[in-house]
Parts: structure tokens; C-alpha cells; sequence
């Protein structure tokens, strides 16, 4: 499994925030599925030439939400999708984020039947991509 990731410095997010969204659009696209090894902290920090604690924090993070799992000694793995808690507070940031996407399509003269036509494209590909991933590693 190789990860890749793309740090944009000069973008207003922080950085261990863009390393949390790629690595969970990776796990939600199908590329890193349940059990695969994520590099290790120091490992990824010099890969991306950012600070091992950003790395740490984004991993924590991870944890947190329930997308990884981190063993000591053995290393960080994307946990089982079974096992993984639905929590409050990342609903609402999700809905946070639709609102803003929302807003932006409005704003661009999209109407709400394009709106939900391109969501509904944006997941079909994403489920497409996990489904594309699951029959690769079952061959």
C-alpha cells in the first residue's frame, strides 16, 4: 500500500488537518482499507518534511474518530469499518462543510436538482472506487 500525500503550506487549513481529510478520503475511496499499515509517524513527517508532532496529532485524530487503530510497538492500522463509532460532533462538521458547499453552488447559479445530481455523482464514484479496491484484494 503506498499513501500518497500532497501538503498545500501556503492553503489557510493546517496542516495536520490535510493529512487527517487524505488519509480518510483514502480509507472512504477504497485505497486504504481495514488493517493496512499506515507509514510510521517519523517516516511520513520526513516523507512530507513537516514535524513528527503534526503527524502524531493527525494520527491521534484519526484515532479519535475511529478510522485507525494504533497498536504500540506494532504501528498505526485503518480499523475494521464494523468497529468504527459514528460521532455527533463529526456529523456536524460534515454538515457544516455541506452547508458551505451548498452556499458555493448556489452562488455559482447551480440549482438545487444540479446540486444533488453532482453529490450523487461525487458518491457513486467514491462507492465505485471502494468497490473497484474490495474486488482487487479479493483476487
Amino acid at each position: 500500500m503506498a499513501l500518497w500525500i500532497q501538503i498545500s503550506p501556503g492553503s489557510g487549513e493546517p496542516i495536520y488537518v490535510q493529512v487527517i481529510e487524505q488519509i480518510g478520503e483514502a480509507i472512504a475511496r477504497g485505497e486504504l482499507t481495514s488493517g493496512d499499515r499506515l507509514p510510521a509517524v517519523r517516516k511520513l513527517a520526513a516523507e512530507l518534511v513537516i514535524n513528527p508532532n503534526t503527524v502524531a496529532r493527525a494520527y491521534s485524530t484519526l484515532e479519535q474518530a475511529g478510522l485507525v487503530t494504533t497498536k504500540t510497538g506494532s504501528g498505526t492500522f485503518v480499523s475494521d469499518p464494523k468497529l468504527r463509532k459514528g460521532d455527533v460532533a463529526d456529523v456536524n462538521i460534515l454538515t457544516e462543510r455541506m452547508d458551505t458547499l451548498i452556499a458555493r453552488g448556489l452562488n455559482l447559479g447551480l440549482g438545487t436538482h444540479d446540486l444533488a445530481e453532482l453529490f450523487a455523482g461525487r458518491v457513486a464514484r467514491f462507492v465505485k472506487k471502494s468497490k473497484e479496491q474490495r474486488d482487487q484484494s479479493d483476487e
